[in-house]
């Protein structure tokens, strides 16, 4: 399968993913709308999440998949099946601790992300009840990101691409049938939506099995002492052991400007999380099917050409991958700061969910328009590292990043609200991009192909032509006022998002660029 073919699978099952996530937020905005309780929800459902993105999609991935890569490259796939079995064995037991410490210490996570939710007792109290509740989702999700690494390298990227939609049906079906169950038994409905994300969880480990098992690769886990003993010692396992230790670093510091970001925001205007986890749901449409679906590809095709040894086949693929995301990162920066208002109206504005949170949303979503490219770049730079075995590179730039970031908050907080959380954190993907991409060709593992400055020109004239007819659709209707007809705004926003892709891709066309040499590749 080629590398575009690959990409655009896993592309569209994160765009399953998303739309069935979006429906989810849409349900959750509506029923729930923005409260005390709904910044609890999210604060709560944040924790694990940092922990699953630290321990599973984080550090763990960055570590795993390379080493496995080049274990199957050099040992095949009997050496890859004994690596497998032994990181399991580690993972496992490593995350029956966390578990049980996690929902001990909830009352101490909750107060470090979010004490502001204390001008609340209720929603305070309310965090803690929901994170010891969904602290255990961070085992399951690491373990799914265990099997994901192990069918990516297999070329496998369908059921890993597919298992987060399960996560969404079980919390939309949460909110349809667990919340009004909730209220009838006079329990607070959104508690139903912690018993959606462990049912999501359980679901998503268990569609892994039966593609490990097809084949051969079902982790054997150890539960002897003399299991871990041995898993411990073999060499190859210890590399990914060493490799975690500055990736663990790196992930935590993103994270860790996360929770600081959280933590303003919960002593900023109720409503605050809310409106920036709103505006995250939408951010995360281009970064996951553009950044991820290009990471997760990439990844294993690099480390395997860095085994092999094949150095112009590593620098071809990192220059597809950039220039992909120069194609289609641009006007979707473009589209979110232009067109944020209208897409927030259409996709929120229902129920509980006010004009006022509209604004406030939108605003948030375009400080994520001004650095999508950065964002997006990172999933496909920092592989780069990984497949190299270098996570400490990566981990120090995004140390700096951290800091620059937080520097800015310092000075753009008190001027633009809850927005400037956001738009720090795109100033921060654009410095890290232009870091990472700089380091990498110093070190001359990629040398840009030529006839890069004729495909920037011929992308910025096509996106600005875009937005013209963005700038045009957002201003020529009543968003808000639309509210009653929402299968016409629906129509409306459909119409310009289609005709918009159209139109870009035509005006591509006609510059002359061979959309065909991103196929080929």
């Amino acid at each position: 399968m080629s590398l575009f073919k690959s990409a655009s699978t896993v592309s569209l099952l994160t765009l399953a993913s998303r739309v069935t996530g979006l429906i989810r937020d849409v349900l959750m905005t509506s029923v729930f709308g923005v409260s005390a309780m709904t910044d609890a929800f999210y604060v709560a459902f944040r924790i694990p999440n940092l922990f699953r993105r630290v321990f599973g999609e984080g550090a763990f991935s960055q570590a795993f998949v390379p080493v496995l890569a080049a274990s199957r490259t050099e040992h095949g796939d009997a050496g890859a099946k004994a690596l497998v079995d032994h990181v399991a064995t580690l993972l496992t037991w490593t995350l029956v601790v966390v578990c049980a410490l996690g929902v001990v210490g909830a009352p101490l996570m909750v107060w470090a992300m979010a004490s502001g939710l204390q001008k609340n007792p209720q929603g305070f109290d309310a965090a803690v009840v929901m994170t010891r509740w969904m602290f255990p989702y961070i085992g399951f999700m690491s373990l799914v990101a265990l099997a994901g690494g192990v069918l990516n390298t297999w070329r496998k990227f369908a059921v890993p691409a597919a298992s987060p939609v399960l996560l969404n049906l079980a919390l939309i079906a949460a909110i349809v049938g667990g919340a009004p169950l909730f209220r009838r038994l006079g329990i607070e409905p959104i508690y139903a939506q912690c018993v959606g994300v462990m049912v999501g969880g359980m679901l998503q480990l268990a569609i892994q099995v039966p593609a490990l098992r097809g084949l051969g690769m079902m982790p054997r886990i150890g539960a002897s002492f003399g299991a871990l003993r041995d898993a411990w010692r073999d060499p190859t396992t210890r590399r990914v052991m060493r490799l975690m230790l500055p990736a663990l670093i790196g992930v935590s510091v993103a994270q860790i400007s996360l929770l600081i970001n959280t933590q303003i925001a919960s002593h900023l205007a109720t409503g605050s999380v809310s409106w920036i986890t709103n505006a995250d749901r939408l951010m995360e449409f281009p970064t996951a099917m553009l950044g991820v679906a290009l990471g997760v590809v990439l990844m294993p095709q690099l480390a395997s050409a860095r085994a092999a040894k094949d150095d112009a086949r590593y620098s071809a693929m990192l220059d597809w991958g950039l220039r992909l995301v120069v194609l289609l990162a641009v006007p979707c920066a473009l589209a979110l700061l232009v067109f944020a208002r209208p897409l927030v109206a259409v996709l929120f504005h229902n129920g509980e969910f006010s004009a006022l949170h509209v604004q406030r949303t939108s605003v948030a979503l375009m400080g994520y328009g001004v650095g999508l490219v950065g964002l997006v770049a990172i999933k496909v730079l920092a592989p780069g590292y990984y497949a190299k075995q270098d996570t400490r590179t990566p981990m120090l730039i995004a140390v700096g990043v951290l800091v620059l970031t937080q520097i800015l908050n310092v000075f753009l907080v008190p001027l633009l609200q809850h927005a400037a959380l956001t738009l720090t954190i795109s100033i921060g993907a654009l410095v890290n991009a232009l870091w990472l991409l700089v380091g990498l060709i110093r070190r001359g593992s990629y040398r840009p192909l030529p006839g890069w400055g004729k495909f920037v020109l011929q992308v910025l004239f096509a996106s600005l032509v875009l937005g013209a007819l963005l700038v045009w659709g957002d201003r020529h209707f009543d968003w808000i006022g639309l509210q009653a007809h929402r299968l016409q705004r629906i129509g409306l926003l459909a119409a310009l998002v289609a005709g918009g892709a159209l139109l870009y891709f035509a005006v591509l066309a006609l510059t002359g660029l061979k959309l065909r040499s991103f196929v080929r590749r």
